[in-house]
Parts: structure tokens; C-alpha cells; sequence
């Protein structure tokens, strides 16, 4: 997997993340004093869980030489007294069965990024 970088930008809260060759911009929204040049943080991690889904999704069904079409993930977050809450809307297309699409909704409660955010998660940081 390739890191990402981030260096801070020209405006106030603006940023530049590189990844391997893709360029990203990320930023504060505007109520909270930011350009919105680009998604906030925590956008980036509602991009993450939904095209990690998606995109584990289309693998299994191609593996499997199932009728999936395409693929629609739509996540939102709920921050709560009790921690935080992804909420994940899965739309299916294609002729697929109900037994399809219950093995599905199971592997997307699989994929990768799924995992790591329900996993436990430690973050090492020292200062260069």
C-alpha cells in the first residue's frame, strides 16, 4: 500500500495529499472557517468505506460470474454520545436473487476497510 502525504496549502486550511501519482485537495468547509477546496477529513473516510465496499462487491460478483451491474454505496456519520455510528445504503443492480444478495451484504460487511474500522486501530505518531 502506498502512503499518503499531506503538506499544508495556500489558503488558511487547505490541503495538498498526495498518493502515489494521484493529487487531492482536502479542506475545512466554510462554517468552519476553511475554503471547501476539497472534501473535510472525515469525508475522506466515508469515501474510503464506500468504494472499499463497492469495490469488494464487484470483485466477489465477477468471481463468482454473478448478474451485478453496478453498485451504488451511500455513507453518511452520526457522531453520538456513544462514539460513532457509519451509516452504509447498499444499492444492488442487476438480475441478482435474494440469496445473491444476502451473500453480498454479508461480503461488504467484509471488506477491508470495513474491517479496519471496526478493528482495534493504534496510530504511532513521533514528530521528524
Amino acid at each position: 500500500m502506498r502512503n499518503a502525504t499531506v503538506r499544508s496549502g495556500a489558503s488558511k486550511f487547505e490541503q495538498h495529499v498526495t498518493i502515489g501519482p494521484h493529487a487531492l485537495r482536502a479542506d475545512a468547509p466554510k462554517e468552519h472557517d476553511g475554503g471547501d477546496v476539497g472534501p473535510e477529513p472525515h469525508e475522506f473516510l466515508l469515501a474510503a468505506l464506500g468504494s472499499c465496499t463497492s469495490i469488494s462487491l464487484q470483485m466477489y460478483a465477477a468471481r463468482k460470474a454473478w448478474p451485478l451491474t453496478g453498485v451504488k454505496v451511500d455513507v453518511r456519520l452520526e457522531k453520538t454520545a456513544d462514539g460513532t455510528v457509519f451509516h452504509r445504503s447498499i444499492e444492488l443492480e442487476g438480475g441478482l436473487d435474494g440469496t445473491q444478495r444476502e451473500r453480498l451484504l454479508e461480503i461488504a460487511n467484509k471488506c477491508p476497510v470495513h474491517a479496519t474500522l471496526s478493528g482495534k486501530i493504534q496510530i504511532a505518531t513521533k514528530l521528524s
